[in-house]
């Protein structure tokens, strides 16, 4: 059964015993972030954290929730996340149909898909209370990440983990996206999206029309609904489909009071508005999940209409920084849920790692099934030419035969396999806008590595060494005897 609410998924955190309370007040300048980075970086993540009494507001705040493997798997419902994956290569792998019996056999299974399309409905718990007079945000307990955020503008405050929800003026799709909320005052905020996103196109459009823009922030949902907002997905689906799919149940949506803008029914916190086509104020900086402060630079100022909410809300946030942190978790679980995707366009793929430290778009491990000279160089250029693996700034290709989880064992063969002038492509290139190390924003180089066995054709002009194996029979023999030689 998918979770009705983000307290449902708080509540079966606490009974499992992966969440602690704060009983103590706590202020959510600082301090709230102080400790919940703490026991982020404590071991497999900590706990996630339910702070009761936050100054300045009558609600709760909890942190930490999607900030281990395991209450990762629990907000997805699944014992492992290689469970979704499987999920989605199930889809992907059913051949067209050819004959009249292969399309009717097929027809299940597009009912069912049919079944994860949102439902509207009436009447939604995000709208118990109502705010259309004078909205004020600064009744929320929303929390200054890091010391310098906002500086030295404001006060510094963040929606960290906000659910944006746009619609494109010519198509009508909806889009939905996790882009960072800096609160100017009680009625304003920026809109902090970068070029590439589906929101900051939308936008575009409406600048070309010269019309205003509705958009609308929720806050808090059921744990796919706020994962989905975050996963790199087409522009042609439908965030809230993906949700459904996921929680095996359709998303609840219900309109907005002052727009036509849809939300999750179930939603802690809406906040409805709308931006200007020609307005755009200084957005951060802000302490990002590069572990680095993200320039301050000029985005779109969204104005609040009108406010709603439940009325024992529960707000939740996070907090990034270096890593490891609660959006590595996330992170790793697109790398999973995702990697199917990779393998539909690139069957040669095996395996997929992007290492925490990487924060999501500096490294790419890739293992592969090579069939010829100069495949792995193939694989490289292909990546970078694919949605957001045109972001990686170095990719890292080995041989089936290397599990790219073991990242010991993997970068042993990478420095004993690669000749540096041979194997290295250095490229030019869109990257991510928080990459602070190009010399121009959102463009510079990127480096592919071909770290498989090399053949004569790509220039190796020796026999490959064989890697070295202890014999079978000796590794059974020493098994056997491990006892006898004092070992437990």
């Amino acid at each position: 059964m998918a979770y009705n609410s983000l307290k449902e998924f708080v509540t079966l955190l606490e009974k499992k015993g992966l969440l602690r309370r704060i009983t103590v007040e706590v202020d959510p300048i600082l301090e709230i972030s102080e400790i919940t980075d703490r026991m982020s970086k404590s071991s497999g993540g900590g706990y996630a954290l339910y702070f009761e009494k936050v100054k300045g507001s009558d609600y709760p705040v909890v942190t930490n929730i999607f900030g281990s493997f395991e209450r990762m798997a629990l907000a997805l419902e699944v014992g492992d996340i290689n469970e979704i994956a499987a999920k989605i290569r199930n889809l992907l792998n059913q051949a067209a149909p050819k004959t009249l019996m292969e399309k009717l056999a097929m027809l299940p299974r597009l009912l069912e898909f049919s079944r994860f399309l949102p439902k509207k409905i009436k009447h939604a718990p995000c709208q118990e209370i109502v705010e259309k007079e004078n909205p004020d945000l600064s009744r929320f307990p929303i929390i200054k990440c890091w010391p310098d955020d906002g500086q030295p503008t404001d006060e510094g405050r963040f929606i960290t983990l906000p659910m944006v929800f746009t619609r494109d003026p010519e198509t009508g799709r909806p889009n939905c996206g996790m882009y960072r909320i800096h609160i100017y005052d009680k009625q304003t905020t920026g809109m902090h999206w970068h070029i590439h996103k589906d929101g900051a196109r939308h936008f575009e459009k409406y600048k070309a029309l010269n019309q205003r823009m509705p958009a609308a922030i929720a806050v808090g949902s059921d744990p796919a609904v706020i994962y989905a907002a975050s996963a790199p997905l087409p522009e042609a689906i439908d965030e809230m489909m993906f949700a459904g799919f996921l929680r095996s149940e359709p998303v609840q949506m219900v309109q907005c009071i002052t727009s036509d803008i849809e939300v999750p029914a179930n939603s802690e916190l809406v906040i409805e508005g709308y931006l200007e086509p020609s307005e755009s104020r200084i957005e951060g900086p802000f302490g990002d999940h590069t572990g680095f402060y993200s320039a301050a630079d000029y985005y779109p100022v969204f104005h609040v209409t009108c406010i709603t909410h439940r009325k024992d809300m529960l707000y939740p946030a996070t907090l990034v920084g270096k890593p490891p942190m609660e959006d590595c978790y996330i992170g790793k679980a697109t790398e999973r849920i995702f990697l199917p995707l990779l393998q539909l366009e690139f069957a040669e793929i095996i395996d997929m790692n992007l290492p925490m430290e990487g924060v999501f778009h500096n490294a790419a491990l890739i293992s592969i099934r090579k069939s010829y000279p100069g495949h792995a160089k193939k694989i490289i250029h292909g990546l970078w030419g694919k949605g957001q693996m045109m972001f990686a700034k170095l990719l890292i290709i080995v041989d089936d035969d290397v599990d790219v989880q073991n990242l010991s064992y993997t970068a042993w063969r990478v420095l004993n396999n690669v000749d540096w002038k041979r194997d290295v492509v250095i490229a030019d290139g869109p990257l991510d806008d928080l990459d602070h190390a190009a010399s121009f924003p959102r463009y510079g180089s990127k480096m592919g590595i071909d770290a498989t066995r090399k053949t004569k054709e790509e220039g190796m002009t020796r026999d490959w060494p064989d890697e070295l194996f202890m014999s079978e029979e000796i590794k059974k023999r020493v098994d056997s005897r491990w006892k006898e030689y004092g070992f437990e």
